[in-house]
């Protein structure tokens, strides 16, 4: 799983960050998928071949 490029990430995406909005390319970068910890538990979050976003545990 290749790893979203945060490091690439510009100001206004960090300030929509800190309003609790985000958009999904900016989140997955390349990545089609993320590993999400959420009260100490993985979950998945993937984006389908139908561009839709699947959350699992």
């Amino acid at each position: 799983m290749k790893k979203p490029m945060v490091e690439k990430m510009t100001p206004d995406v960090l300030e929509n960050l800190k309003s609790g909005k985000v958009r999904s390319d900016d989140l997955f970068g390349d990545s089609k998928e993320l590993i999400i910890i959420h009260d100490n538990q993985e979950y998945r979050m993937r984006i389908t071949g139908n561009g839709k976003l699947i959350l699992t545990k």
